[in-house]
């Protein structure tokens, strides 16, 4: 049955690789494969030999831990007792998996109402060059502190937006575009709130957000400031850009939504240091203060305005404004890629309940070194989505063992090689495969023009963090 669970995750996971071939949306093969797992886990529940306690992170076959808890001996158990450990596996897993999507839509909503108030366009402001080099370093440094703040795959978006204000040349934008994946890839692996390998890593107690940040923030910035150097001296960034004129108002609240949506996302994880409440919970707090603020600037909008104006100045509709921006948020936030993560997510802890996850990370330990494993797991990332990478790595190393326990080496290094890999390829993360549809990216471009660079910052920036105390 094992090896059925297992054929069942690879045809699901090619499926999701070829979402473009086929013309179906990965969170269908994600979610299929999900339900399909653990329905043939159920079936085959009485010919498992052992199980894999998530609680304890270990194999119940009887041993007795460190701590001195003696693990039960899954084989055993008889029908009923095996069922009950399968009901409270899928509930442990289910709620970890909550924990992060629900964290996520928070901060994807935060993130859709400061753009309802057309907060972004602050940003944009202060770019006040016509130079490309400056224009580079700008857009870069921007996508590797905005990454940190509101996700690399939102970051890229915001800046993409704010370039096509700034340049009508699409060859020139697209060269720009290939930069920010890799700044924003980087910027999004030293933040637990940067990119959804590293929330999962933080949120699951592998790394703390201090630990997280002294360890990483040097080879990030390697990893970004490197390619963007080499790349300051290429041919395409010399000489200056002409900007298109401005059309329409700015929205007056936009800078208020703006500083009030990123503080209140950078406060969460202070939220979680100091009541220890999981990050959720912070992530919900923060959407309250953001929704209620926005909701009383609308309401106030619309009470000094008439309804016959066609528009209240700031060139929305009035009757538009007077609809609460938090449901219109709601609606525009992500749900395929949170079904999508569900999917991945819950199928990957299939695999992990029955011990092949932990028994492969065991065996991989015994064959080769750790960092070299990472490194490669990095490089793999641009292939295969970082996400089930990362969820399968959480379960491979033995956390009772204290060369894995919280801020180990190696969870660091599985943060950045997870989150910076994957700007190798487009298709190797959110942050690729969003820039390749705003601009139409080709593959082969980017894997021309742009790979070479993002592998020199990978490879840099993984030398730091090994050379780095």
């Amino acid at each position: 049955m094992e090896i059925i669970i297992l054929i069942v995750f690879i045809l699901g996971y090619l499926a999701i690789t070829l979402e473009h071939n086929l013309k179906i949306d990965k969170l269908v093969p994600a979610l299929l494969m999900m339900g399909i797992a653990w329905a043939l886990v159920a079936f085959g529940i009485d010919g498992f030999g052992t199980w894999f306690d998530s609680h304890n992170s270990a194999l119940m076959n009887g041993q007795t831990l460190a701590d001195g808890t003696v693990m039960p001996n899954f084989s055993g158990e008889n029908h009923e007792g095996k069922l009950h450990i399968l009901e409270g596996t899928l509930l442990h897993h289910f709620g970890k998996t909550c924990e992060i999507l629900i964290f996520l839509v928070g901060a994807m909503t935060i993130v859709e109402i400061i753009d309802h108030f057309d907060g972004f366009s602050t940003i944009k402001r202060f770019i006040r060059t016509n130079k490309k080099r400056t224009l580079l370093w700008i857009v870069c440094i921007l996508g590797f502190v905005l990454s940190a703040i509101i996700d690399n795959l939102t970051a890229t978006i915001v800046l993409i937006t704010i370039l096509r204000k700034l340049i009508d040349d699409k060859t020139l934008r697209i060269w720009y575009a290939g930069m920010i994946i890799i700044a924003a890839n980087a910027g999004g692996a030293w933040s637990p709130i940067g990119d959804v390998t590293t929330t999962m890593l933080w949120m699951n107690e592998k790394v703390s957000t201090v630990k997280l940040i002294e360890y990483l923030i040097i080879p990030s910035l390697i990893c970004m400031v490197l390619p963007t150097l080499i790349a300051s001296f290429m041919p395409v960034f010399k000489g200056n850009f002409e900007s298109p004129k401005e059309v329409g108002e700015q929205n007056k609240r936009g800078p208020l939504m703006l500083y009030l949506g990123l503080g209140l996302i950078v406060f969460v994880p202070v939220f979680k240091t100091v009541t220890h409440l999981p990050p959720y919970v912070g992530m919900m707090l923060s959407l309250s203060i953001v929704a209620l603020v926005a909701e009383m600037i609308s309401a106030r909008q619309f009470s000094i305005t008439s309804v016959e104006e066609a528009s209240d100045g700031d060139g929305h509709d009035a009757h538009s404004q007077h609809s609460s921006p938090t449901f219109g948020a709601l609606s525009k936030i992500e749900m395929p890629s949170i079904l999508f993560f569900l999917g991945i997510l819950m199928t990957v802890a299939a695999l992990e309940s029955l011990g092949m996850i932990f028994s492969f990370g065991q065996d991989v330990q015994n064959s080769m070194d750790n960092n070299l494993f990472v490194m490669l797991m990095g490089a793999g990332s641009a292939v295969i989505d970082n996400v089930p990478l990362v969820a399968a790595s959480m379960g491979m190393f033995d956390v009772n063992n204290p060369a894995y326990g919280m801020d180990a080496h190696v969870w660091h290094f599985i943060a950045y090689a997870a989150g910076t890999g994957g700007s190798m390829l487009i298709i190797g993360s959110a942050a690729g495969v969003v820039a390749m549809g705003m601009e139409k990216i080709s593959f082969f471009w980017y894997l021309k023009n742009i790979a070479w660079l993002a592998l020199i910052g990978y490879l840099a920036g993984a030398g730091v963090f090994l050379l780095l105390p």
